[in-house]
């Protein structure tokens, strides 16, 4: 079998292929990378994939990966995925988000092929949630609340589009947060577990600088976050949408707590302002019922372990 991932260079990208490659013996892995990506999350396994050098943004590219590759499933997960770089340029997260799934849909079509495509949406689509809204379900109202969700958004009604449109085999997920092992230094949870890992090395002064700590976020661990996506084209029914979430919220303080719990440093905490976004989603809590029902997936690895994990992984790195 053929499977195309984009963004496998990526946190989830390069997690979904390790899963794949440990469970799945039937697979020939290819990825797209952009000329200039960090490929430190993949050289484990730089010899079990192929590579395509393209930019999601360029449809001549996209097309070429398509014609060459011929995937039988594509894991769309290239994208601009953070959401505060999302107000500083919001025009390339859009055109990077929305255009470079569009160049995917039209080579599939332009090359007559019949691939399941997973699109990876995300909580923040629901943006603005009321409190009886809560725990929040795919019928949900979506109210994008920064640059970055309005893109997912885009994303997902044209990934429904092109299946009702042209019978695109797609189906799209809307994952709630994931941590663990490779996350981004700018997310948070991995921001402070980086934060923690200098302070113990004494790289960096014991205070750790945040932003909101109110905020409440429904986690996931990566590695159960990609053994979901791969459920969803096995199981999951073409043309639907899913949450895919833990469906309990931890706030951005418990998230904290945990990490210098596992520190032996006494450690001080301190308001940044720069850290606070122009609008915050107060609370994602996720219901996961209607996923679980179709594929019987749950969330096997707890928060606390994907936190610790995350904290050793940068103790290896700073």
């Amino acid at each position: 079998m053929r499977i195309l991932i984009t963004g496998i260079t990526g946190f989830a990208g390069s997690h979904l292929a390790d899963f794949l490659l440990a469970e799945r013996k039937d697979v020939d892995i290819y990825g797209m990378v952009r000329w200039r990506s960090k490929t430190e999350n993949i050289e484990h396994i730089r010899d079990k994939i192929r590579l395509y050098e393209c930019d999601i943004r360029d449809a001549y590219s996209v097309n070429k990966v398509i014609r060459e590759v011929r995937p039988e499933r594509i894991f769309h997960l290239a994208a601009q995925s953070f959401v505060p770089t999302s107000w500083r340029a919001p025009a390339e997260t859009l055109t990077t988000n929305v255009i470079g799934e569009l160049n995917i849909f039209e080579a599939v079509r332009q090359n007559g092929i019949d691939p399941l495509i997973h699109i990876a949406g995300s909580s923040e689509e629901y943006g603005l949630v009321k409190k009886d809204e809560i725990p929040i379900k795919e019928t949900n109202p979506l109210r994008p609340l920064s640059p970055y969700a309005v893109s997912k958004v885009g994303q997902d009604l044209l990934g429904y589009q092109y299946f009702k449109s042209y019978g695109l085999k797609i189906i799209r997920t809307r994952g709630f947060n994931h941590t663990g092992p490779r996350r981004g230094e700018v997310f948070v949870c991995s921001d402070f577990a980086k934060q923690v890992a200098r302070i113990e090395k004494g790289k960096q002064k014991p205070i750790i600088k945040v932003g909101n700590l109110k905020a409440k976020r429904d986690f996931t661990d990566v590695r159960d976050m990609v053994r979901a996506y791969w459920l969803v084209l096995e199981k999951g029914k073409i043309g639907e949408v899913y949450n895919i979430c833990s469906n309990k919220a931890y706030s951005i303080k418990e998230v904290l707590d945990i990490l210098l719990s596992l520190s032996k440093r006494r450690i001080k905490i301190e308001e940044d302002p720069q850290r606070m976004r122009p609008s915050d989603v107060p609370i994602l809590l996720g219901d996961n019922t209607k996923f679980k029902k179709e594929t019987g997936w749950q969330p096997e690895i707890s928060f606390e372990k994907s936190i610790k994990d995350l904290l050793d992984y940068w103790r290896q790195r700073v």
